[in-house]
């Protein structure tokens, strides 16, 4: 589709020759001769540049540029005045333009203004269409009192520049956590960076994280900005922050407290704004007390501490959670939309998820959407994509057969008491023969 572009001049001549040289590369051209419609063509049609005379007769071009980008924040509008001065370039640019061109402006100045603005309006429709699937893929759900307590907390803290700490067990959401107070800060639209400490060797951390001039050791053969770096004016996570070396925390922790750094084999100092998120695993405390961490970094890491639940300990966000993630994958992967089934939420609701949180169940709704067939997904359907870890509590060492007829007799359990023991609702309900409901309570050893 052509890149639309609405060109706005009171002098017809002027107009119909800048229009010519815009279609002639291609693009679609609107005409305005005066602000009002200038304003109106802007409101009613999809725009991805406007070229704007400075002198109009119905109204300041100056004041047309700010009408158009209160609507139109990221539109691009090149300037265009046949008394332009320095003066006229510095407002227009103040009050938001991307650029000023001089009439009578050449046909190679129009079409490299354009064409600058033009990719600059691709890349930020780019950029706009990223964090709306940033924001999708990576958005928090809860409906438990916690996690109110973990959304309240992050609208409180996230405009701030403190440190914050975010604790919890492997898979319950900590990135979440960190991409929601990058999200809803001022440095949303800067970078989002990500250090997983515990997946870099030591000898490597160092150089991930401050980065390192060409020539600084064997195999440097140019220079590489770190992760710090990379980061400036936007967000840091130091995941897995607990696993770091005694030596890597301590320049970390020089950092924190200066705000600058030296790249590995430079001798100049450099200073970036960076807004510190940490998690981690582990207790911190614990770590300090057997001389693994440092007692004066956790404190620097821990102005704000948020720690999140284990999945098994908020149950009542399972059903907004799963049918989350059953969207998502669906969604990702190109199949018909599923949905769970109330028995299917009730069963997912009694699994013990003690060992992968919310990571297993999301895990186990992309199984469900690729390798379920049917619209509505069941118990029946699920029992054979769960992990035994999620369907046999306590049983470490069991068997997947073993996990499964536990987890099995204590489904057809709940079913049964929820149906009073009446054998007969009790086998429609879980979509079995009733002869075959008998042969499985004899041999799951399951008695009024």
């Amino acid at each position: 589709m052509a890149e639309r572009v609405l060109v706005v001049d009171d002098e017809p001549r002027a107009r119909d020759i800048m229009a010519d040289i815009l279609s002639g590369a291609g693009m679609e051209v609107l005409q305005a001769g005066d602000g009002e419609e200038a304003i109106r063509l802007a409101g009613e049609h999809e725009l991805n540049l406007v070229f704007l005379d400075l002198m109009l007769p119905d109204m300041n071009g100056a004041h047309v540029l700010e009408t158009i980008l209160a609507g139109k924040p990221s539109l691009p509008v090149v300037m265009i005045s046949g008394q332009g001065s320095i003066q006229d370039a510095v407002k227009a640019t103040k009050l938001g333009a991307y650029d000023f061109l001089e009439k009578p402006a050449e046909r190679e100045k129009i079409l490299l203004a354009a064409r600058n603005a033009l990719e600059r309006d691709r890349m930020w429709r780019e950029l706009s269409g990223l964090r709306e699937e940033s924001l999708r893929r990576y958005q928090m759900v809860g409906a438990s009192a916690a996690m109110h307590e973990i959304f309240q907390k992050i609208d409180e803290i996230a405009p701030t520049r403190a440190p914050v700490l975010v604790t919890g067990e492997s898979g319950g959401g900590k990135e979440l956590v960190a991409r929601a107070i990058h999200l809803k800060s001022g440095r949303k639209d800067k970078a989002f960076v990500k250090l997983n400490c515990a997946a870099i060797p030591e000898t490597l951390i160092e150089s991930e994280l401050f980065g390192y001039e060409k020539g600084a050791f064997t195999g440097a053969l140019t220079q590489k900005k770190g992760k710090l770096e990379v980061a400036h004016e936007g967000t840091l996570l130091l995941d897995e922050v607990g696993d770091l070396s005694p030596a890597s925390q301590a320049k970390l922790l020089r950092f924190l407290q200066e705000n600058e750094f030296e790249r590995l084999g430079a001798t100049t100092t450099m200073r970036v704004d960076v807004r510190v998120v940490s998690a981690t695993n582990k207790n911190l405390r614990q770590e300090i007390a057997e001389k693994r961490f440092r007692e004066d970094l956790y404190f620097r890491l821990n102005v704000i501490h948020i720690h999140v639940p284990p999945l098994r300990e908020r149950k009542d966000d399972i059903p907004l959670l799963a049918d989350h993630f059953l969207g998502q994958q669906c969604e990702e992967n190109g199949v018909p939309k599923k949905q769970l089934t109330p028995e299917a939420i009730e069963f997912l609701k009694s699994a013990d998820w003690a060992q992968n949180n919310a990571r297993e169940l999301e895990n186990l709704m992309k199984r469900a959407a690729i390798l379920v067939k049917a619209q509505d997904i069941t118990p029946r359907d699920l029992v054979p994509l769960m992990e035994p870890t999620s369907m046999a509590p306590g049983r470490t060492g069991a068997s997947l057969r073993d996990a499964r007829d536990e987890f099995e007799r204590e489904f057809i359990r709940a079913s049964l008491a929820r149906n009073n023991w009446d054998k007969t609702r009790t086998a429609e309900e879980l979509g079995i023969e009733r002869t075959h409901l008998h042969r499985k309570l004899k041999d799951l050893g399951l008695t009024e």
